[in-house]
């Protein structure tokens, strides 16, 4: 049968009816003009999108340098902020056994806390209104480097409470008065296997503390731990122990006896700087803790708790000392929320 559509003397395609004709001259040089017409345009695209606004080599920028950790010193003065806030009569997580009576105090920011090296320490805060000295005794974990989280009564002392928030300046108290000798507790659980200790009253913040079964032997350097308490992982056998405390300014003392008797407190004879009172440094148990607390857990979470006790009435704003009260068993404490 004869394709009516084609001249009878066309010349039939190369390969047989239903291969497909290899493309004529006109239809390669279209095709080639095509491709180098989309490569000129991938080209193009490329060369713009090199040429934008950031270069294709430029240098990443530069990371964050973190802030060194670590606790207000030597009398510096620093500029910050100030807002409070009640612990409910906790101690913090210093894992005091409760505020101190006068509930002048001060929570740190992660930066200044320094993982506990700051416990135990004095700030004098100035504000509008006057200054204030307040004892370390708790950790802010949202707080940025000079935030200073007080409490409402020292906060009281220093700007109008309705403010919420003020300006402040601040400082570390070098020697600040001690309130007595030095005070310490051994942690429940603790055994002739496993060893930790809190240190109280100590004035300044603390840099070491050391122990030995014993009046003599080696020293065993003890670890800080972040709530305050000083570790000896494996041990310093069964007491009574040396315990010998050094702080930040160099100040170091040595109170023998402490015996092992977790939950208790035991006041000595020595104090932290300013000479030791008559009578060597034998401590005596004072109070015994009504019930064990293996390790601190966190508070309750409060946006800004209400206080538990009334502001202290307006007075002069002569800083005075906060006392380490470790009268009494000292409650679970965790970190700020």
């Amino acid at each position: 049968m004869t394709d009516a559509s084609a001249p009878p003397d066309a010349p039939q395609p190369a390969g047989g009816p239903g291969r497909r004709r290899a493309p004529g001259p006109g239809r390669s040089r279209w095709l080639a003009a095509g491709g180098v017409a989309v490569l000129a345009g991938v080209l193009g695209l490329t060369l713009a999108l090199r040429a934008g606004a950031t270069p294709a080599c430029a240098a990443p920028p530069a990371a964050a340098v973190p802030v060194a950790a670590a606790p207000p010193v030597g009398g510096a003065v620093h500029k910050g902020k100030a807002t409070f806030y009640d612990s409910k009569g906790a101690g913090g997580n210093c894992s005091y056994p409760s505020a101190p009576a006068n509930r002048l105090y001060v929570a740190l920011g992660p930066s200044e806390y320094a993982a506990g090296a700051a416990c135990g320490g004095h700030l004098d805060v100035t504000g509008p209104k006057g200054t204030v000295r307040v004892l370390v005794m708790d950790q802010c974990p949202e707080c940025a480097p000079g935030h200073l989280d007080l409490s409402r009564e020292a906060f009281a002392r220093i700007a109008d409470p309705v403010q919420g928030v003020v300006s402040v300046s601040y400082r570390a108290v070098v020697d600040p008065p001690l309130p007595g000798p030095l005070a310490f507790r051994i942690k429940e659980g603790a055994s002739r296997y496993w060893f930790a200790v809190l240190v109280a009253d100590h004035g300044n913040p603390l840099r070491a503390v050391e122990v030995r079964q014993g009046d003599s032997g080696g020293w065993r350097a003890a670890d800080r731990q972040d709530y305050n308490y000083w570790l000896v992982e494996s041990g310093v056998g069964p007491g009574p122990f040396s315990i010998r405390v050094t702080d930040v300014y160099g100040h170091r003392v040595t109170a023998g006896g402490v015996r092992l008797t977790p939950g208790q407190v035991q006041r000595g004879t020595v104090r932290m700087y300013g000479g030791a009172t008559a009578g060597g440094g034998r401590p005596a148990a004072r109070s015994a803790s009504p019930r064990p607390s293996a390790s601190p857990s966190p508070r309750a979470s409060s946006p800004r708790p209400s206080p538990s006790a009334a502001p202290a009435s307006a007075g002069p704003s002569a800083p005075d000392t906060p006392v380490v009260p470790l009268a009494a068993e000292a409650p679970a404490a965790g970190c700020r929320n």
